[in-house]
């Protein structure tokens, strides 16, 4: 028969502060609220058998749906990707929670698991150029600029695996994640790192903070009674995206993190 575990164990076990304490891979949602209600999916889960990968691969199914949900015009389509997102990372959550009460945490599980946010985070903004459309049409340059900002924002959030697998392949050793070994050492890149603290645009590209830029550009469009909102969205994302792309290319190089 499967061990029974509380609320409090799963917390205790699934919930440690090498993982709730990280700098860069726990996002807001998570230790804001979302880490309040996994460990109750987690409860829900584990008497199912299904294994952690599993529960990995619903949250890679979650995200393809947000951003097909993105595909449904007007505010229906934007409120139910919002909803989406945000269930793909109570998921996302819930996922290490099970492989670590189980104790089956692996490589394959965090290979995953990039697949679902790289595949995610990429597919929003290609439904955001489809959406600013209309529709999907071949000759649409709406449709062109949101692969570019899909583009973009993979580039960006693959810097941060360019490196750690220099790292690796350069035999250095492992580098510990805290702000000072991310932040640029001086110069005027460690002012502009500084300064983007106040205004932290570079932010907004993850999936649950696209979503709900998108759900409030569909109020706008409601208003209106046109795409005039979701369409200056787009405008004012692409270029943004290749400021922060070329930023974090830079801080990284500036940075401890391949020394």
């Amino acid at each position: 028969m499967a061990q029974r575990y509380t609320i409090e164990q799963i917390r205790e076990i699934g919930q440690p502060a090498s993982i709730t304490g990280r700098r860069s891979a726990e996002h807001w949602t998570a230790s804001l609220y979302l880490r309040k209600f996994s460990p109750y999916l987690t409860k829900a889960l584990l008497p199912t058998g299904i294994s952690a990968n599993g529960v990995t691969v619903l949250m890679i199914f979650t995200g393809w749906a947000a951003a097909a949900a993105l595909l449904i015009p007007g505010l229906p389509g934007a409120i139910l990707a919002a909803l989406l997102a945000q269930l793909q990372m109570l998921v996302d959550a819930s996922d290490g929670e099970v492989a670590r009460v189980r104790g089956t945490s692996g490589a394959s599980g965090i290979f995953l698991d990039k697949i679902g946010h790289y595949t995610t985070e990429g597919l929003i903004p290609l439904a955001l150029g489809i959406r600013a459309a209309g529709g999907f049409t071949l000759d649409s340059g709406w449709i062109l600029a949101g692969a570019l900002l899909a583009l973009l924002l993979t580039w960006n959030k693959a810097l941060n695996d360019m490196a750690e697998s220099t790292r690796y392949l350069t035999r250095l050793p492992k580098i510990e994640d805290t702000d000072a070994n991310a932040a640029p050492r001086g110069g005027v890149l460690g002012t502009l790192r500084s300064a983007a603290r106040f205004v932290p645009f570079h932010l907004i590209y993850h999936s649950v903070e696209m979503t709900l830029i998108i759900l409030v550009a569909a109020v706008g469009d409601a208003i209106t009674g046109d795409l005039v909102v979701t369409r200056a969205l787009l405008v004012v994302l692409l270029p943004l995206a290749a400021l922060s792309t070329l930023g974090h290319a830079l801080a990284i190089l500036a940075s401890n993190r391949l020394r």
